[in-house]
């Protein structure tokens, strides 16, 4: 092992250390009661926890089902990705994206604050997948357009339609920002190429 993944190692096992300890308190846990969630003794949680001793692969994962959560966001690195989200510009599309979920959420939904700038695209045959989407009209007015109608959401106001209906949206007479939550099928068909 090089001394940059020891290093590396180390540093992965003291962000695992803060984020149970971070997760225990923040649900008003104490040492004993997390423990015993375990089946661990609350001595042996307590020195994992101060890193006199180490978490076997076998803790971590009754720990992380304790706490409610999975291994993967207890040793996820931490870094500015988890801060900031930067936007995705489509020109072609007159999109602006901001993936705001970067987990799937439940059914694999994805949240995203979008900025249109262009009207929908209605040359040639609306796109159709399986599927719903939803979405909210910060600012500006959006024109969806399902079928053969066409409707005004303004700002304030939310839409909500099956996807399995012909369908485009985009901004009316200026930019317009939206947010939308999107099944699988409709972040592949709206928030990619």
């Amino acid at each position: 092992m090089t001394q940059d993944n020891h290093r590396e190692g180390r540093e992965i096992e003291t962000l695992v250390r803060q984020r149970v300890r971070a997760l225990r308190i923040a649900k008003g846990w104490s040492l004993d009661e997390l423990a015993e969630r375990c089946w661990f003794s609350a001595s042996t949680l307590s020195r994992m926890e101060t890193g006199h001793r180490r978490i076997g692969l076998d803790q971590l994962t009754a720990i992380a089902r304790a706490l409610g959560t999975s291994i993967d966001h207890l040793v996820e690195p931490d870094d500015d990705q988890d801060v900031v989200i930067r936007p995705s510009r489509n020109d072609a599309r007159g999109m602006t994206t901001w993936v705001l979920s970067r987990d799937q959420g439940p059914r694999g939904m994805k949240v995203a604050k979008v900025r249109l700038t262009r009207p929908p695209a209605t040359d040639g045959e609306l796109p159709v997948h399986p599927g719903r989407d939803w979405f909210t009209v910060l600012s500006g007015t959006v024109l969806l357009v399902l079928g053969d109608r066409t409707i005004k959401v303004e700002a304030g106001q939310a839409a909500e339609f099956s996807t399995m209906v012909p369908h485009a949206f985009g901004a009316a007479g200026g930019p317009a920002e939206i947010i939308v939550i999107l099944d699988p099928d409709g972040e592949r068909s709206h928030l990619h190429d």
